[in-house]
């Protein structure tokens, strides 16, 4: 019986001593993890730059709060660091007190840096800090510099090698504090009206430490073309205009949306460039051109992070990176075109689309109303930002990459299917009168109406020429929808092609497994209404069927690039034959829609078209819109050109849209 109890006093005692032990164990290792988190806490505030909060995690030191804020601030800081990370290699209890070697990489303006470290963590929550914990070579009275050479951001240039962007210079406008005079407080106030800067801001600028009374004080960036605002600064006490290095767009307004602009990149874009040679203080390129040829036109500038003594001398290379130069992306737009269709278009909203059809080469696209590149370049102020938010124009909308109902200028495309399916021959009468007509009494009170009635047979020329509604909504039931919508995929309806540019797809239906709803709407759809939206970029490409035999010519806009056929035999020889001779005629006749676009020695072939967007006839406030789309044939040295245009709102237009489009394109010839 005693040695029964002993063996149980002892297994007790033994399961005592392990229960212990597995309680040391769990504590250290809570401990350690404690360790480890504070690190990783500490690490994160650098990250989020709360020097402060850095400061008070940290064991006693020998530096104030002020002093360590500042080197910290000034060092991370100055070399763009961003996104550090660290990964723990090994942890080593030393009394109270922890060893943590870690492995450690954050991105710089030089680039990635990567090195070997170690810090204790007291007692498991204060780390013991030291300047070699932001580099282990960095000794506590030396400095951390970096010294860059700026690299050029590669030019966009047209076709004939005119700067559309380029790396120049911009004005900064700043105050001279000492130089303000006595009426200081209306000084400012003045520079405040002229820079739309707040007052506050102005203020808040002279009051910073590092200020004295003849300091320059930066407080707006100014475009170079910007003259009379830079004039009206000048005759203000104490204000100086610099100039430095900045992006320009000799074009400004007249290819903002196809151009872009260059800004500083936010945290997110840093994210995303991760490993890209990216830091705090990159521009990037944020829309147009600039943004979707950002990997070709970046620099990459050419910077050394180094460690110097207390009298400057140089101890050693932290990391360095080679400059490099930008590429520069040449384009098949010509700017003399491009700005004279801004011009004759400015005061309007719409869009000008033109196209060498028998290459595929863009020359010109205009979107009004729009912005100032340079102005995005500089910084806008919150009040142009508001401005061009607010503007019920949509100035920040790129009208040539959206899709719209394209009214009668869809009428070439159903004449060719109907053309190229049999469903139709060219000189086949359908045999109606009058300017209304529905197929049967099915349809109830709806029907298709045309503008004006003509004498002559109701065929496919005549029924062009007229832009006749009756004629085309009928072609579409005889074609059918499922032959329709056969023929509107292979054209590219309901996909995208690549292009520099995010274009919008078109469609012929909306919804319900893409069919088309119905007798009526698809009788619409013959006559470019319903459901149908097209992007012009698009239409540009199936116009140009009409030039190139059936094929559809792939729209490009990089000038390196050669004549590539986007849809192969879309409509037959014969039908785009037909269908060029009767957009001739709309032109050449004299009873045709676009007489008025006839010019002496060039032969024309063009649609009008107006798209009504009311939801019923009882819709009085959705808009109009007034198409003409035309391409010239067989021109003198292949200069034939290819246009697409339309103007918004054209029921309030005295001259009818596609009119007011004419006598625009007309000072092209």
């Amino acid at each position: 019986m005693k040695g029964k109890k002993y063996f149980i006093a002892i297994g007790i005692m033994v399961l005592l001593f392990l229960l212990v032990g597995v309680g040391i164990v769990w504590s250290n290792h809570k401990n350690e993890e404690k360790a480890k988190q504070v690190l990783f806490e500490f690490v994160s505030k650098i990250n989020e730059k709360k020097y402060e909060e850095m400061y008070q995690m940290v064991a006693t030191m020998n530096r104030s709060q002020e002093d360590f804020v500042k080197r910290n601030q000034n060092i991370y800081e100055g070399i763009g660091s961003s996104n550090i990370k660290v990964e723990i290699q090994n942890i080593e209890k030393q009394g109270k007190d922890y060893q943590i070697q870690y492995h450690q990489k954050m991105f710089t303006k030089a680039g990635e840096v990567e090195f070997d470290n170690q810090v204790i963590v007291e007692k498991g929550n204060s780390l013991k800090w030291s300047s070699h914990f932001i580099f282990p070579q960095l000794e506590e009275n030396q400095k951390v510099r970096i010294s860059t050479i700026q690299a050029k951001r590669g030019d966009i240039l047209d076709r004939n090698d005119e700067i559309l962007a380029t790396d120049g210079f911009i004005l900064s406008a700043g105050i001279v504090p000492g130089k303000l005079g006595e009426n200081k407080e209306q000084n400012i106030s003045k520079i405040a009206e002229l820079t739309e800067v707040s007052e506050e801001y102005i203020k808040k600028q002279l009051e910073a430490s590092w200020v004295k009374e003849d300091t320059f004080v930066p407080i707006k960036k100014l475009s170079s073309k910007n003259v009379t605002l830079k004039e009206a600064l000048l005759q203000i006490p104490g204000v100086l205009v610099n100039q430095e290095a900045g992006r320009e767009y000799p074009l400004g307004k007249e290819a903002g949306h196809l151009i872009g602009y260059v800004q500083a990149i936010n945290r997110e874009e840093l994210e995303e460039k991760e490993g890209k040679g990216y830091h705090t203080a990159s521009l990037i390129g944020k829309a147009g051109i600039e943004k979707s040829q950002e990997d070709i036109l970046r620099g990459i500038d050419g910077t050394e992070i180094y460690v110097t003594d207390e009298n400057g001398n140089r101890m050693v290379q932290i990391v360095k990176q080679d400059k490099k130069d930008g590429q520069n992306v040449k384009l098949t737009i010509d700017s003399a075109m491009q700005t004279k269709l801004f011009e004759q278009l400015e005061k309007d909203k719409g869009f000008f689309v033109v196209m060498q059809p028998k290459t595929g080469e863009l020359l010109a696209l205009v979107s009004t109303p729009t912005f100032d590149s340079n102005d995005f370049s500089v910084g806008l102020s919150n009040k142009q930002w508001e401005s061009l938010n607010q503007d019920a124009n949509q100035p920040l909308y790129n009208r040539f990459l959206q899709r719209y109902c394209p009214g009668s200028t869809f009428k070439p495309v159903i004449g060719a299917i109907g053309l190229t399916m049999g469903k139709i021959q060219e000189n086949e009468d359908f045999g109606y009168t009058g300017t209304s007509w529905q197929k049967d009494s099915l349809w109830g009170n709806y029907k298709i109406t045309t503008l004006t009635g003509y004498h002559g047979a109701k065929n496919l020329r005549n029924a062009m020429i007229h832009s006749d509604n009756i004629y085309f909504a009928q072609l579409a039931l005889k074609i059918g929808e499922k032959n329709l919508i056969q023929k509107f995929n292979q054209i590219g309806f309901n996909e995208t092609f690549d292009f520099p540019l995010s274009l919008a797809k078109s469609q012929y239906a909306i919804g319900n497994g893409n069919q088309i709803e119905g007798e009526t709407k698809l009788a619409d759809t013959g006559y470019g209404q319903g459901d149908v939206l097209v992007n012009p970029i698009f239409m540009a490409s199936v116009y140009s069927s009409f030039v190139n035999n059936g094929n559809m010519l792939k729209p490009y806009l990089m000038y390196e690039e050669k004549k590539q056929i986007l849809k192969e035999d879309v409509f037959s020889e014969e039908a785009t034959d037909i269908i060029r001779d009767s957009l001739i005629q709309v032109v050449e006749n004299k009873e045709g829609t676009a007489n008025d676009m006839k010019i002496q020695g060039v032969t024309i072939a063009g649609k009008t078209g107006t798209a009504e967007l009311k939801s019923s006839s009882e819709d009085k406030q959705s808009g109009t819109l007034g198409w003409f789309n035309c391409f010239t044939v067989d021109r003198q040295n292949g200069n034939d050109l290819l246009i697409i245009s339309m103007v918004e709102n054209v029921q309030d237009n005295r001259d009818g849209g596609s009119h007011y489009l004419i006598q625009k394109i007309r000072n092209l010839f």
